[in-house]
């Protein structure tokens, strides 16, 4: 992905939406868009939020 928001709220938003509309796992997203899953959960859990598996979304 060129461009990921730097606001962990934002950034929630982009991911949730990716992973709801084109992707079937967090891994399958971070390798197309070349993320390193680590940081991303990292950004994420600034804001409490966590990835979900079952539910293919951070909350």
């Amino acid at each position: 992905m060129a461009y990921l928001p730097k606001d962990p709220n934002m950034l929630l938003s982009v991911i949730n939406t990716a992973l709801r509309d084109r992707f079937p796992s967090l891994d399958a997203l971070c390798d197309d868009y070349d993320i390193d899953r680590e940081a991303l959960e990292k950004q994420l859990a600034a804001i409490n939020c966590t990835y979900d598996k079952e539910k293919n979304r951070f909350a």
